[in-house]
Order: structure tokens, then C-alpha cells, then sequence
């Protein structure tokens, strides 16, 4: 059996959706998975909702996450949960910015990172792959700030499970 990990990244234009989607395909794709991705713009360039479907497994045949399909959805923007919740299939997991402190990032441009770590702790995509993806996605200046962050969304992420 063919099994497709869905994905849903959301969140307002400019807080790193797309790129946060782009850095996921890539540490799949790293991971031998095949990848596909979709975007949804919509008012991005004015702090609109986007979002970014991501599925991968040993062969996809669409870029869409099917309408309450999702297996994840990591969303970056408190306001856009439940605009986005329909997407997430019964079961499913939800990974929103309440996972990570207000003052725990060192900037909050670094939240979509911080997520992909907790995202991490879900999937079987081995670490050098999320390191390797952050490095060939990033500016060389923004690799050690979002390997920190990675590491403290894993973390954070972990301590979620272990207290529930």
C-alpha cells in the first residue's frame, strides 16, 4: 500500500509559509520520498492567508491535500486555525505558534522553523535530511538562528507528548 503523508502549512503573507513548505519538500525529498507541493497565495503581499499543501510518499499523484485529508496541519498564525482546521482529517494533528514562548525565539521570524522541528518529531525524515534542506534554503547567515529554532520546536514539540 502506497501511503501519502498530507500536509497543510498555513499562515498570514510574510511570515515564511512558502518557505517553511519549500525546506519540508526538500528534507522528503532528501529522504527519497516522492514530493509534490501546492501553494494558495491569496492576499499574501498584504498579510492575507496562504497556505501550502505538501504530500509525499512512495508516489503521489497530486499536489492537493484532499479537503479533510490532512495528517498535520502546522499553522504559524493563531487566527488562522480554525479557518484552516476543515483541511485536517479526524485524528489528525495540529501544530500551532502556542507550541512556542513568545520570547523563546531569539526572532519570531524564525517561528515557521521552530514549527518544522515540532512537525519533525512527527515524521520518519531523518535529521541530516531537515539539517541539509534548512542549509540549501537558507541564506548561510540564517543557518545556525534556524537550527536553534528547529531544535527548540523538536523539543518543544517532545515535551507536548511526554506531558499529555
Amino acid at each position: 500500500m502506497n501511503k501519502v503523508t498530507n500536509i497543510v502549512i498555513a499562515g498570514l503573507g510574510g511570515q515564511g509559509v512558502l518557505k517553511a513548505s519549500d525546506i519540508l519538500a526538500d528534507a522528503a525529498f532528501r529522504a527519497g520520498f516522492d514530493v509534490k507541493k501546492s501553494e494558495l497565495h491569496g492576499m499574501s503581499q498584504r498579510g492575507g492567508s496562504v497556505s501550502s499543501d505538501v504530500r509525499f510518499g512512495e508516489q503521489v499523484w497530486s499536489p492537493m491535500v484532499p479537503a479533510g485529508e490532512a495528517d498535520v496541519l502546522v499553522v504559524l498564525e493563531e487566527t488562522q486555525v480554525e479557518i484552516n482546521r476543515g483541511v485536517l482529517r479526524p485524528g489528525g494533528a495540529l501544530i500551532g505558534p502556542d507550541l512556542i514562548g513568545p520570547n523563546a525565539l531569539k526572532t519570531r521570524k524564525s517561528l515557521n522553523v521552530a514549527l518544522l522541528g515540532a512537525l519533525s518529531a512527527l515524521l520518519e525524515i531523518p535529521q541530516e535530511h531537515w539539517d541539509a534542506a534548512i542549509h540549501a534554503n537558507l541564506e548561510t547567515k540564517l543557518h545556525t538562528l534556524n537550527e536553534q529554532a528547529f531544535a527548540l520546536g523538536r523539543a518543544a514539540a517532545a515535551q507536548r507528548a511526554t506531558a499529555a
